[in-house]
């Protein structure tokens, strides 16, 4: 399978590679940069058999901003976020899991027979 780069205004720019100095969010962000609200300047498309190809947008590195560091009210956020993925909506008890979506309470509330006959 090959990758074909092309550029914003339509001219191909070869295969497997994208030009010097252009790079995918996932690159950017190993880099510790993010685009930053610039726009898409050109992009990679992967083909594939009865399906539309694969498509990796680049951006510009020189124009790339620095990633927005977390702030604690931030991390603190996060942190009642993850908590509440992990209490029962049922016992209200922390799982110290996340509760599946399938089952949406934990584990011994979704099965409470299984926990008597294990006892």
């Amino acid at each position: 399978m090959s990758w074909r780069s092309r550029a914003a205004d339509g001219r191909d720019t070869g295969l497997r590679l994208a030009p010097d100095g252009l790079a995918t969010r996932r690159q950017l962000r190993v880099k510790g940069l993010r685009p930053g609200g610039q726009d898409v300047v050109a992009q990679i498309e992967r083909p594939r058999r009865r399906r539309p190809p694969l498509v990796a947008y680049l951006y510009r590195v020189d124009d790339a901003k620095p990633v927005r560091p977390m702030t604690p009210a931030k991390w603190a956020a996060l942190g009642k976020a993850n908590a509440a993925r992990r209490t029962c909506p049922k016992c209200r008890r922390d799982a110290g899991y996340v509760i599946p979506a399938e089952l949406g309470v934990c584990v011994p509330c979704a099965y409470p027979d299984d926990e008597q006959r294990a006892a």
